[in-house]
Formats: C-alpha cells, sequence, structure tokens
C-alpha cells in the first residue's frame, strides 16, 4: 500500500542511491546463461574527449531504453560500455599543453566513466575495455601479425598528405580549410610518397557488397554499397609511344573508337617518362598543384576542369590512333589504373574538357531517337545509347550487343579482357603518430621485414618520449626504443615506428568486451560462443564508409583465419540522428552552443533528461535542442511521482470507468511493446504521458484503491522503467513491491481487456463521406445500416427519398446508394 506521507520528489536524492545499490548489488552483470536467450546490445564508444555533450546521450539513453526492454522480455542482455583511446586530439593537447598523451586520455576517462554512470545505464562496467590500454593493444597487435601472416596486410608506397613544416604525416582530419593547410602550423600541404602498412579490403569487395541475413537500414546499405562502386567493364591497354603499356579499366568498351585523348593522374607513374622537354615545366607546377588537394575537391562535379598535355602520345589499339595524353587532377591514381580514354561526345566531364582546351570530339553512338549529329553543333555530351557509328566493325550495332562485341574484339586482338572493378581502396592503417597501438613489425637489413613474434607483444609505447616543436613522432626520435634484435637471425633491426589507424582499435572492440581480461586470446572462445554476433548495434550513420565497413571487413578475414565464426559482426543495426544546437547549427564548442547534460542532471534529474531526449525528437531524425521543452517533461515526471503516491477516496469506481481504465492500459502495454521494438521512442512517451492522463482522472473519480488502479501503477511503473530507472525504482519501493523493479517480467497485453467496446463507422452517400457515428464492435448488419440511415446528415440529404442500396462494411464504413 501507499505510505500516507507525500514526501517531494528529488531526483539530486534517489539518482544516487539507486546507482550505488545497483552497482553494489551487480544487478546488470551479465554472465552466460545457456538456460535464457542472449541478446548482445551495443552502442558506439565514444572518445575520451574530456566531457559526454548531449549528443552522447542521445545516442546512448534509448539505446539503454531498449536494453533494459529486452532484459525485462525474459533475454539475458549483454550491454558493455568502453573507451576509443588512442588518437590524434591526445597527441594534440600533449602538444598544446605540454601533457603527455596518456595522463590527458585517462584523466577525461575517468571524468567521462562518472557522467556515464550518472546517466543511470545498465553498462556491465565488469567488461570495460579501453583500446589504450597494453592488455587491449597487445590483441590489436596480434590481429596485425595474424593478417600479416595470412597475406591480408602489406607494405607499400602510397602517396600521404606531408607539412614540410611540421616534417610530418598527416592524417585528414588534421589537413584544414579550403587551401588544404596543416592544422598545427597553418603551411600547405603537399603530397609525398611514403612506405606505409595496408589491408586488403579489396579482397572483400564482392561480400561487402551482400547483406544476407542482416537486418541494416536501406541508407547504409546503399552508401556502402556506393562507396565500394562495384562497376563492370573492361581492361584495356594502349601504348606509349615510348613502348610502355597504358592499361585503363572502362565500363563502355564500346566507345573506344570515339577516344580521342587519354587522362592520367598526376601522380601516375609514366607521366615523368612520356612528358616531353617542352611541357616538363607546366607538367611539374601542375603535380605540385594537385599534390595540395584532397581527392574529394579532386573530383568534385562542379570543380573547374583544369589539366596540363604531357607532350606524350599513346596508341588506341583497336583503330590504331594516335591519342594525346593529358594530366588532369580529377583523375585518381588510386581509383581504377589512375589512367582514362576519354569520350568526350558522350561523356559529359570529357566533353567540357575537350571544349575548354580544344581536343577533338568523335561521335561513335547515334540515338535513334536524335538527327543525325553535327559535332560542332553539340552544345554538350550525347546519349550513350543507340546505334554504333563511325566504330569498325561494330558500326551497325545495336548499342545493347556493343558492349559484349567490343570486349569479344580487345581479347581476341590481346589488348583487353573483361573485368570488374570496385570504387573500394585497400585500407591505408599506417599513422605517423606517437598516441596509437604500435605496429608490430620489424625492420631487418638481412631478412627484411618480420612480424614481432606473439609471445613478445605487446610492443609497448614508451612513457618516456619527448614531444618537437616539429610535431614529428617520438618514437622515431626514442634514443633507444626502436632499436632492437632481429627475431630471425639476432641482428641489428629496428622496430617499424609508425602506429595504426584508430578504426583499427574500434573494428574488434566489440570482441574485447567479451573478455577484456582474458589473456589467452582476444576473447573467451566460450563468451564468443554464446554472446556473438552482436544482436543489436546503435550509433551515427556518419560511421556508415569508415567504421562499419572496417568492422566487416575485419570480421570476415577472421573469419577465414579461423578466428571469428559467421559472415557478419552485427546482426542488427540502427542508427539516431543528430542533436543541433538551439540555433539549429551543429554544436561545437567554438558556436558557444554546446548542451552540459550534467547541468541539466543537476537542475531536473537524468531521468528526467532521459525521458526528454527520447520525446523531443524522432530517435533516427535528431532535430535542434529546446531548452523549454524539457520543463513539460519534468512537470510529468512530479505527475506519476504525486499520482502514484498521494493517498485518495475511492475503491468503487463505476465499472465503466475500470473497463475505460484497464482498456487504455493495456493498449498502452501493446503500442509501449510494439514502439521499443521498433525503435519509435518518443511515441513511447507519448502514450505513457496520455496514460498517466488517464490514470489521474481515472483516480479522481474513484478507481484509487482497486484492483485496476494496483494493476496500473504496477504496469505503469514496468513501462516507464526502461525509460526512467530511479523513479521507477524509487516507487516500486515505497509501493511496497519486492525489490527490483529492473529484474521484473514485462508486461503482457490482456487482448480482451485492450478490446474497444465501440467502433468508428464511416458514412458514405453515393461515395461521399457525409458522417461518422459510434456503434458497439458487435453491432449487427441491421442496426448498423439503421444507426446510419438514422444519421441527421443523411435523413437531410435524403429528403425523404428511399436509398437504392445500403452496402454494409463491417467494422469499417456504410455507403448508401440513394
Amino acid at each position: 500500500m501507499a505510505k500516507k506521507e507525500n514526501p517531494i520528489y528529488n531526483p539530486a536524492e534517489i539518482e544516487p542511491k539507486w546507482q550505488a545499490r545497483w552497482e553494489a548489488d551487480g544487478i546488470y552483470h551479465s554472465d552466460v546463461d545457456h538456460s535464457r536467450p542472449k541478446h548482445y546490445a551495443l552502442t558506439m564508444l565514444p572518445y575520451p574527449s574530456g566531457d559526454l555533450h548531449i549528443g552522447h546521450w542521445y545516442a546512448m539513453t534509448p539505446s539503454d531504453a531498449r536494453a533494459r526492454f529486452m532484459r525485462m522480455r525474459g533475454y539475458n542482455v549483454l550491454f558493455p560500455m568502453g573507451f576509443d583511446a588512442f588518437g590524434l586530439p591526445a597527441e594534440n593537447a600533449a602538444i598544446k599543453h605540454n601533457i603527455h598523451p596518456k595522463v590527458w586520455t585517462y584523466r577525461n576517462i575517468e571524468r567521462m566513466r562518472k557522467q556515464l554512470k550518472s546517466m543511470g545505464s545498465m553498462f556491465d562496467w565488469r567488461r570495460e575495455a579501453v583500446s589504450a590500454d597494453p592488455e587491449y593493444y597487445r590483441w590489436t597487435q596480434w590481429f596485425f601479425v595474424q593478417l600479416y601472416n595470412h597475406g591480408l596486410a602489406y607494405h607499400k608506397m602510397s602517396p600521404v598528405d606531408w607539412c614540410p613544416n611540421c616534417n610530418t604525416t598527416l592524417a585528414r582530419e588534421q589537413v584544414w580549410g579550403e587551401d588544404r593547410h596543416c592544422e598545427r602550423c597553418g603551411t600547405p600541404v603537399i603530397k609525398k610518397d611514403l612506405d606505409q602498412w595496408f589491408f586488403r579490403t579489396t579482397k572483400y569487395a564482392e561480400e561487402l557488397l551482400r547483406y544476407d541475413g542482416i537486418d541494416w537500414p536501406e541508407r547504409v546499405r546503399t552508401l556502402q554499397t556506393n562507396w565500394i562502386g562495384k562497376s563492370s567493364g573492361a581492361h584495356v591497354v594502349f601504348t606509349t609511344e615510348q613502348g610502355d603499356p597504358l592499361q585503363v579499366f572502362t565500363t563502355r568498351p564500346d566507345t573506344l573508337w570515339g577516344v580521342t585523348f587519354m587522362v592520367l593522374a598526376p601522380e601516375h607513374p609514366l607521366v615523368a617518362k612520356i612528358t616531353s622537354p617542352a611541357q616538363k615545366a607546366a607538367v611539374e607546377d601542375y603535380i605540385q598543384q594537385a599534390g595540395r588537394q584532397s581527392d574529394i575537391q579532386r573530383e568534385a562535379a562542379d570543380k573547374e576542369k583544369t589539366g596540363v598535355f604531357t607532350g606524350g602520345y599513346a596508341i588506341n589499339p583497336v583503330n590504331c590512333e594516335r591519342i594525346p595524353i593529358w594530366i588532369a587532377d580529377y583523375v585518381l591514381v588510386t581509383y581504377g589504373t589512375g589512367a582514362i580514354m576519354a569520350v568526350p561526345a558522350h561523356d559529359q566531364r570529357d566533353f567540357e574538357f575537350a571544349r575548354k582546351f580544344g581536343l577533338p570530339i568523335k561521335v561513335v553512338i547515334q540515338p535513334k531517337d536524335m538527327e543525325p549529329i553535327r559535332v560542332e553543333d553539340l552544345p554538350e555530351a550525347v546519349p550513350a545509347s543507340g546505334v554504333m557509328v563511325n566504330s569498325g566493325i561494330l558500326t551497325g550495332t545495336d548499342g545493347e550487343a556493343a558492349f559484349d562485341q567490343a570486349v569479344a574484339f580487345v581479347e581476341e586482338k590481346g589488348v583487353g579482357k573483361r573485368a570488374t572493378n570496385y570504387r573500394l581502396r585497400d585500407w591505408l592503417i599506417s599513422r605517423q603518430r606517437y598516441w596509437g597501438a604500435p605496429i608490430p613489425m620489424i625492420h631487418c637489413p638481412t631478412c627484411g621485414i618480420v612480424p614481432v613474434p606473439v609471445d613478445q607483444l605487446p610492443v609497448l609505447l614508451p612513457d618516456d618520449v619527448e614531444w618537437k616543436p616539429t610535431g614529428e613522432s617520438p618514437l622515431k626520435l626514442h634514443p633507444t626504443w626502436r632499436f632492437v634484435k632481429c627475431p630471425v637471425c639476432g641482428g641489428d633491426a629496428e622496430r617499424d615506428t609508425d602506429t595504426m589507424d584508430t578504426f583499427m582499435c574500434s573494428s574488434w572492440y566489440h570482441l574485447r568486451y567479451l573478455s577484456p581480461h582474458y589473456d589467452q586470446g582476444p576473447f573467451d572462445p566460450q563468451e564468443y560462443d554464446y554472446w556473438m554476433p552482436v544482436d543489436t548495434y546503435t550509433g551515427g550513420i556518419e560511421h556508415a564508409n569508415m567504421h562499419l565497413i572496417y568492422t566487416r571487413f575485419f570480421h570476415k578475414a577472421g573469419r577465414d583465419m579461423g578466428i571469428m565464426k559467421g559472415n557478419e559482426p552485427m546482426t542488427q543495426l540502427r542508427n539516431q540522428g543528430m542533436v543541433l544546437g538551439e540555433d539549429y547549427e551543429k554544436m561545437s564548442k567554438s558556436r558557444g552552443n554546446v548542451i552540459s547534460p550534467d547541468e541539466l542532471v543537476a537542475a531536473y534529474g537524468a531521468d528526467t533528461v532521459r525521458a526528454y531526449l527520447m520525446f523531443f525528437a524522432r530517435w533516427d531524425m535528431g532535430a535542434p535542442w529546446s531548452s523549454s521543452g524539457i520543463d513539460g517533461t519534468s512537470r510529468w515526471m512530479r505527475r506519476i511521482w504525486a499520482t502514484l503516491l498521494e493517498p485518495a477516496g475511492g475503491g468503487q469506481a463505476d465499472p465503466a470507468l475500470i473497463r475505460s481504465l484497464r482498456r487504455k492500459l493495456h493498449q498502452t502495454v501493446r503500442s509501449v511493446t510494439r514502439d521499443f521494438e521498433q525503435f519509435e521512442f518518443n511515441t513511447i512517451i507519448s502514450a505513457l504521458m496520455e496514460l498517466m492522463n488517464e490514470m489521474t482522472k481515472a483516480k479522481q473519480e474513484g478507481a484509487f484503491g482497486t484492483p485496476a488502479w494496483k494493476e496500473a501503477e504496477g504496469i505503469y511503473l514496468k513501462l516507464l522503467a526502461p525509460v526512467a530507472p530511479h523513479i521507477t525504482e524509487e516507487l516500486w519501493q515505497r509501493l511496497g513491491y519486492s525489490y527490483s523493479i529492473h529484474t521484473q517480467k514485462w508486461p503482457e497485453v490482456d487482448e480482451a481487456a485492450a478490446a474497444e467496446d465501440e467502433v468508428t463507422l464511416v458514412v458514405q452517400l453515393n461515395g461521399k463521406v457525409r458522417d461518422r457515428i459510434q456503434v458497439p464492435v458487435d453491432i449487427s448488419e441491421a442496426d448498423a445500416k439503421a444507426a446510419a440511415l438514422a444519421s441527421e446528415s443523411i435523413v437531410k440529404a435524403l429528403a425523404g427519398r428511399e436509398p437504392k442500396k445500403v452496402i454494409y462494411v463491417p467494422g469499417r464504413l456504410i455507403n448508401i446508394v440513394g
């Protein structure tokens, strides 16, 4: 029974109390239990930047609520948390504030861990994993060695962004502005070739395009499909006048007879050889300019076309025509072969380039619905479908057959073959930075590159490092760390001084959560066999083309190496939207529009903040923050407190009132259950607010103290528990129930109670809606027709005429033909 006193709702008192109790009792611990179905719920781990912002809460709170819901549904739920702790910000802080990255990182982790606990989340903190812990990156390095041993990691020369002033490679996020300058010193960035480590992600390109058996949003699948960029066509070999083969990939081999020039990426290895003395200065100047642009800038469709003639020529293998070779920055050496054949009559980008530089245009396709084409009259490229013209043996061939005939022709001549190309590139994982997992490879002048033996892992980062103003990695400058003995021959050798891309750490963190202190492997196989795959993964869609592709690659590679099982790491994926500032801009400290959850918790309590975050926007869409809106959610919390705790008279309510209360109660159980399943969190809160209104009204009209009221209060608290864990635990105890509400079973719908007593029938006259009438659910056809004909609107419209026909669709409508 409710206590007689009316205590004031004080979240600052009850929330820390219950958080401490839950932690002491370990009620959120997740252990292998084969007697129950498992559910591995995972939300993307944060970077320890120093403070949680409201965006973290927006991502994590609904995910926590759904994990709680699944637990109450009878699942054994694993919901872990950790920190993606390596990376560039810590290194920048080291230089800027003269603080060691390790100190900066772990100080931030301590603060953010406390903030995460203040949410009242059900994270099992025993399973916390921090990627910068040696016991974690030991296994990151172990995975690298396995990939290397299986031919999936390799070393090669590759262009990188380079700051000539800082004398260091820059990651993409270190290059700022339209002019692409170094964030540290402002110097314009250039391209430079360095030896780099890569993973063979392209080996899995075809499999990464398949999503069999997983429930991922269509938008993510489309983004990944476009990123992987599969295209079918042919590799065709042109020949330079110096006699070198020059291979291109084309999706339109049927247009080979329309090639009038070729374009190479400025970084293509043949550029220096084919460039004539007269063009050398212009070519070198253009290469330097192109090196200061990002790939995204170079490929932009609206970018003004630029290029330089090399003075060199190639021979077209299908007609032996002499073709001029240009370089242009819109061609990338990392995509395809770094060379393209240009068919300006039928490709708009080539057309614009040809018009700008006065290059020839040759029509080889005549669209069937166009007059014969005069090149000089063309305002733009011609659609590339129709009948082949000016195409040698293909002339007169219909476009649909021309592709296969062109491929057969180049294959017969030995100058080409059918091929599939992917836009996806191998994953460059080398970083010339200190704060990352060291690459566990040794460079020996005798044995070459050899891996560190696995029994010598981890290769520990040295703590005694010196930060130079230039920003160069301390690992390159350390007096002793990089000098080692070769594990093969015992001779003098050097460690690789690069560290790994932090996406490597986050590609397998879900596995380390399974057993973060296991020292016989990256995870305990028994834990893996029970918990994997991840059942539900939540996070931002901005990670679709990097983290999520890398994680899928990592799992598939691990499967083929015999380490993991199954084809995918995560069965279900759901993405949240973004919380904008109240100025409708992305939140950032520089704009001054960041919302601190700590301040909101201090003012309203964590439960109110949690509920408001689930209510104020559709979770998958996000919205601008509204500081004033949270007051309504706060009033709702106080109303719940008062309605359930304040005693009232009653106990003998009208049976119709009781039926109405139970109907609304069980309809809400149905809708809230469905919405949790569908990640429709804002409508969960709406439904619970409506139910509280119904309960308040019923209490005022005498329902308090009845069995129906007792049923309603218990079910209401259970429905609310995933959203607001503290207030529900407190009310559950005060109302005399046994501890803990978070171990209770989720309510079942009483379908009989949820059924409506009445239904709305639409009344039409000659197909036009005239009225809507309320009738009993079990009304007979005769009574339904009579009720419709008695409608004031129908009586007036018929004006005494007898209807010709009355059509009844049970439970939906009556159509009267007059």
